[in-house]
């Protein structure tokens, strides 16, 4: 079958023919329709995460599957051949690039039946790392004030609309000519972050969700009220994600220290900092499509690309200017089919 893999970390992506991937007793193979594009995928490839995530070579990217169900393992109960679903699969079983994925049950959803398959594969990562930010971790609830940085982008879009239904009052970063489309996903606040300082016009925030870093996050820390928190998204990784990541204590030691300063600043103002890696979920899932089809949640695909051009869509994530997701769709080929 094709895919597009990586040989070595900061290769090039490219197609090659690949065995069938092989479905597990709980596992269910999913016929590719379309795969989001992230920027996990470019930092993978780069070898950002290679101390944390350890990966063999070659390896099949991709992060977001919209498709539809071709075969199941002998114990897989709650979905069946022809089932519309959707997913980020779990780490060991990443590879939407593909035209075929296996990924286990518990990390599948049936897709929202009021969306495109584009829109629907643009959702996974983007959605569940939303939901695990503001409803897991944030624990956010109505009357409270959230931040979310770059709102036009992949995160940002489904991180504004969650955090109003939540009954939030939102402020986010946005360039001016994304203004009118961030208020239009629900922000109330709009900060230009080209013209305007958001650490001179905000402060008393419970929840500032990061998705860029460095400088950017140190000012977040201090426009939360006391007691307020921040979630980094791009990081640095905390001891609380080396431990739950089980990694070794020589690791444990360096990722400590990689986030000492930044969790030395927030305990100093009174306030806390998380790493979020966000996991997969087939159950958060579940609920998002709900959301989806009850209007609240709109998925925002700002550029579709065909399969072939999986490497060029991926490269040009970088550039950045993308409103939402980008997403290739995938030619429908059925398992076994090799034309």
């Amino acid at each position: 079958m094709r895919a597009f893999v990586v040989t070595s970390y900061k290769g090039p992506l490219h197609e090659v023919d690949v065995p069938e991937p092989t479905v597990g007793d709980r596992d269910v193979l999913v016929q590719v329709r379309a795969a989001g594009l992230n920027q996990l995928d470019e930092k993978i490839r780069e070898g950002e995460f290679k101390q944390i995530l350890p990966y063999k070579f070659p390896l099949i990217l991709g992060h977001d599957v919209a498709g539809t169900v071709v075969r199941v393992g002998s114990e897989v109960r709650g979905l069946a051949v022809g089932d519309e679903v959707y997913a980020r699969p779990g780490k060991d079983q990443i590879g939407t690039f593909a035209e075929r994925v296996a990924v286990a049950e518990q990390d599948l959803a049936l897709a929202p039946t009021s969306i495109t398959v584009e829109e629907a594969g643009s959702l996974p990562l983007v959605a569940l790392t939303a939901w695990q930010a503001l409803v897991v971790k944030g624990a956010v609830r109505p009357g409270q004030k959230v931040l979310i940085h770059a709102g036009a982008g992949g995160v940002g879009s489904i991180a504004i609309q969650l955090a109003k239904h939540l009954g939030a009052t939102v402020a986010t970063t946005a360039s001016a000519a994304n203004a009118d489309f961030v208020r239009e996903l629900g922000a109330d606040v709009v900060i230009d972050y080209r013209s305007q300082d958001f650490e001179a016009q905000l402060s008393g925030y419970d929840l500032v969700l990061d998705s860029l870093g460095g400088e950017n996050l140190e000012k977040s820390l201090r426009i939360l009220r006391p007691g307020g928190k921040a979630i980094g998204i791009s990081g640095p990784p905390d001891p609380a994600f080396a431990r739950e990541a089980g990694l070794n204590p020589v690791l444990r030691l360096a990722i400590t220290a990689l986030s000492r300063k930044v969790r030395k600043q927030a305990k100093k103002l009174g306030v806390t900092y998380e790493f979020l890696f966000m996991g997969p979920s087939g159950e958060q899932l579940r609920q998002i499509a709900a959301l989806v089809d009850s209007g609240v949640l709109r998925p925002v695909v700002g550029k579709v690309s065909t399969f072939d051009e999986t490497p060029q869509a991926l490269a040009a994530l970088a550039k950045g200017g993308i409103r939402g997701k980008a997403v290739v769709t995938v030619p429908s080929h059925p398992a076994g089919d090799h034309s």
